[in-house]
């Protein structure tokens, strides 16, 4: 427990001595400066230590970053003609699609910042689905949102099966024919609480097994390896592609009435 109330409050201990290390560093290279010819052709202001950036690569690529990538490298090639997306991240995957077409975006959590080419509607999925967005669209992204539905992490009413209520309302949203873009962990089933759930890859599937065609599935594997066409109906699947806690990323559509 006290090992997660430091997390949260922003103490990493394991960084500690990382930026002790860096901030010996920042005084030598700061002397060093300072007593360099031209170090005074700018004014100086006040000192910001980067303490944890040395010999660090040029970017942290995460899950996340290939996922985003390629969802919305399908959309692009798919061109629906509108797209909702709900509780994927701003900063990542809707800023990617916002370069190229406009986005709705749907979350239980308030946005302030107004962001060209998105708009924001507070809505949550809990709750009885408005009407305006039942059959709403023909392009449907949910990534790496439905394992917190029902965990309370976010501010929403805890419910152990949330996430396959939360299902049912993301699938309502699709008009026959259109697509639904669905990520979230694939390993061996189980709970986090309240951080997430991590569900089989057969789990994931075998949610469309009914009224939808899975037309792609990629995997982002627990070394950040993104495979971009898998057979979702291999005996590879059945051991979750390998991960224990990595992503399965999909694309299905959901069948004409």
């Amino acid at each position: 427990m006290i090992r997660a109330i430091v997390r949260t409050v922003g103490l990493d201990l394991r960084r500690l001595s990382t930026a002790i290390s860096g901030w010996q560093r920042f005084t030598r290279d700061r002397a060093r400066f300072l007593g360099s010819p031209g170090a005074r052709t700018m004014p100086l202001g006040k000192d910001l230590p980067m303490l944890g950036e040395f010999g660090e690569s040029s970017g942290h690529l995460g899950a996340y970053f290939f996922q985003d990538l390629q969802v919305a490298r399908w959309i692009l090639t798919d061109q629906p003609q509108r797209h909702v997306d709900v509780g994927s991240r701003l900063d990542g995957f809707i800023g990617h699609l916002a370069v190229f077409r406009e986005v709705d975006v749907l979350d239980i959590r308030p946005q302030p910042v107004s962001v060209p080419n998105v708009r924001f509607h507070q809505v949550d999925l809990a709750a009885e689905l408005p009407v305006e967005w039942v059959a709403c669209t023909d392009s449907l992204s949910c990534l790496h949102t439905i394992e917190h539905f029902g965990l309370g992490r976010y501010g929403d009413a805890v419910d152990p099966l949330g996430h396959l209520k939360g299902l049912e309302q993301l699938k309502r949203m699709v008009k026959p024919g259109g697509r639904f873009y669905l990520s979230t962990p694939i390993g061996p089933e189980r709970v986090e609480f309240n951080a997430h759930r991590i569900f089989a890859a057969s789990t994931v599937t075998g949610w469309f097994a009914e009224g939808w065609t899975i037309e792609r599935f990629a995997v982002v594997d627990d070394a950040l390896r993104l495979r971009s066409d898998v057979d979702w109906r291999s005996a590879e699947a059945t051991n979750h592609f390998g991960c224990q806690a990595g992503t399965g990323i999909l694309s299905a559509r959901r069948m004409p009435s």
